[in-house]
């Protein structure tokens, strides 16, 4: 029996995430599956993966055959390194404390690398944030300033409607004349 380190599909449309497992290459990607040794989520940026190192050793030293995808995800979560150190104890080249001690300097440099891009991401993010606000903030005190010379506008037509409407008054009141006696 051949057995795979593959992703099986989940989620629905269009928005899919993936469980990392262990199976008969003969069996459906979506289908039966030997053990479940973690998750990916495309969707997130970026991309967050919760993988059980251990449980991945323990199938690839046992012979098990990672898909493509699967052999990137198990590269950048460092499996593929541990691995490769272990190789390196087992040949003498060096003891399992320093394979351990190269693996960890490994995974610290990866974990800073990682944290950086999220610094940057988020940096990046408050940016277009403050980029957006700034440009609403012109266009609000643009519509505040037209507002403003619209209302003047208004109430200067007003006064002067008021004005001639006094006028119209006073002329009306001088320009009335006397009754005429009757005789």
């Amino acid at each position: 029996m051949s057995v795979k380190i593959r992703l099986a599909r989940h989620g629905r449309k269009r928005y899919a995430y993936y469980h990392i497992v262990v199976a008969d290459s003969r069996a459906p990607r979506d289908g039966r599956y030997i053990e479940r040794i973690g998750s990916y989520n495309p969707n997130t940026n970026p991309a967050s993966i919760d993988l059980d190192i251990d449980k991945a050793m323990k199938w690839l030293s046992n012979g098990a055959q990672p898909t493509d995808t699967a052999r990137a995800i198990l590269s950048y979560k460092g499996v593929l390194m541990k691995k490769h150190l272990l190789e390196g104890v087992k040949k003498g080249a060096f003891d399992e404390v320093e394979a351990e001690r190269r693996f960890q300097k490994w995974l610290n440099e990866k974990e800073i690398k990682i944290n950086s891009k999220k610094e940057l991401l988020s940096k990046e993010k408050t940016e277009v944030q403050k980029a957006r606000f700034k440009e609403e903030s012109k266009v609000n005190e643009e519509r505040a300033a037209q507002l403003a010379k619209r209302n003047a506008e208004l109430a200067a037509e007003a006064k002067v409607e008021e004005e001639k409407a006094e006028e119209v008054e006073q002329a009306e009141e001088t320009e009335t004349p006397a009754e005429p006696q009757a005789e």
